[in-house]
């Protein structure tokens, strides 16, 4: 079969004997370039547009057509690798009739020399070669899952939610690194500013009136940044106790797991199953980034560690609820597994271990929202109660704002 003249019909959904426009795009802040052929062997049209110029990619590719001679109306199939752009080029090229897939940047081949050419055109004229290889059938590289723009939206939450609290712990050590400068260990909460009115430091002087100002002024950042955590919850909690959706239901039926809190349920749900099809557990551990990573070769056989390949926000809290796994299911088979296993070892062992224990709860969570059947041995609770408060990093040490998740 021809590459060049015909194409899988996966991607273009077209007569597999008509002639195909192949278009790869690397996509920059300032321009776009461009890779067209309709062949293999053909020498690619490399040309360049205005990013986000969607007049400019129309008319370069009509241009293409006529220059490669296929007719007006033949199929168009493209691609580009996911980035800060998003999904919205791949939305309005499908919307132009164009077949696009978004490649996953980590899973593109590369020439192992410790010195190698590199160019936006050269990538674009390497993402073209293997979008034909890709179109003939061959896996030259993983495909990007593209979420409904409902879907996509839905995420927001949550990932405001972590920044937030990123950005409230990097104010709080700031303000206690400020403080250790000059000798003081002070609690950043409520009563902070009276707190610091009244402190000394370690010549028994009033805080220095210029540290103190900016003390406080970070503080006040810290005050509002918290003000928009807890709306932010509270936002969350009112739309899980009253509205309805095939995805709230499951965030519910996670909530009804003892152990799992609203930011762990929340997550595991829009991040991950609630608008993913997984076909196995391999495929629920891949996605996450838990899975292993062999390596064989002759003689030599040695583990690699977890491939985190997937998606970074679900292997950290995967992670971070294995451990309170273990604090709040004491009893069920899975706690009872890595007592057994891993609980004597050493502090390796245990990290290790809780890793694999992160990786079996993802899959048994995923078979519990895929068929009902609840991991053995768990400890039900009542999902309502966990959406009566809201949670704020100001008013919460960090260990009981790790229980909160």
């Amino acid at each position: 079969m021809s590459a060049g003249l015909r194409v899988n019909s996966n991607l273009s959904g077209e007569s597999s004997h008509k002639a195909v426009l192949y278009l790869a795009l690397e996509l920059g802040w300032s321009k776009w370039k461009l890779a067209f052929a309709s062949a293999p062997a053909e020498k690619p049209r490399r040309r360049e547009v205005e990013a986000r110029s969607k007049s400019g990619l129309l008319s370069e590719i009509a241009l293409a057509k006529q220059k490669l001679g296929l007719p007006a109306d033949c199929p168009v199939v493209s691609c580009y690798e996911a980035g800060r752009d998003g999904f919205w080029i791949h939305r309005w090229l499908e919307t132009q009739g164009v077949r696009n897939v978004i490649v996953d940047s980590s899973s593109i081949e590369v020439n192992r020399r410790a010195r190698r050419a590199k160019s936006d055109g050269l990538d674009a004229a390497k993402l073209l070669s293997m979008l034909f290889r890709h179109a003939g059938g061959e896996k030259v590289w993983s495909v990007v899952r593209v979420p409904t723009e409902e879907e996509e939206h839905a995420r927001q939450l949550h990932r405001e939610l972590q920044s937030l609290g990123q950005e409230s712990t990097r104010h709080v050590n700031r303000i206690k690194g400020l403080l250790a400068s000059i000798g003081l260990a002070l609690e950043v909460d409520k009563h902070f500013p009276k707190t610091l009115q009244e402190a000394r430091q370690w010549n028994g002087q009033p805080v220095p009136e210029e540290l103190r100002d900016r003390l406080l002024r970070d503080f006040e950042r810290l005050q509002v940044i918290n003000r928009q955590i807890r709306a932010l919850n509270q936002q969350r909690n009112k739309t899980l106790r009253t509205k309805d959706s095939p995805t709230l239901r499951k965030v519910r039926q996670l909530l009804g797991l003892r152990g799992i809190g609203v930011n762990s349920a929340w997550l595991f749900v829009h991040e991950f199953f609630g608008w993913r099809n997984f076909k196995n557990r391999r495929e629920v551990g891949s996605l996450s980034g838990l899975a292993p990573t062999p390596y064989s070769s002759g003689d030599l056989r040695h583990e690699q560690g977890i491939s985190k390949a997937g998606n970074r926000r679900m292997r950290w809290m995967a992670v971070e609820i294995a451990w309170w796994w273990l604090h709040f299911q004491p009893g069920s088979s899975l706690s009872q597994w890595y007592k057994r296993r891993f609980a004597q070892g050493n502090s390796r062992q245990r990290r290790v271990g809780i890793v694999a224990l992160a990786r079996k709860l993802l899959v048994a969570l995923w078979k519990y929202l895929q068929t009902g059947e609840l991991p053995e041995d768990v400890v039900l609770a009542d999902w309502k109660s966990k959406t009566r408060t809201s949670i704020s990093s100001l008013d919460l040490s960090p260990v009981k704002r790790r229980q909160a998740s």
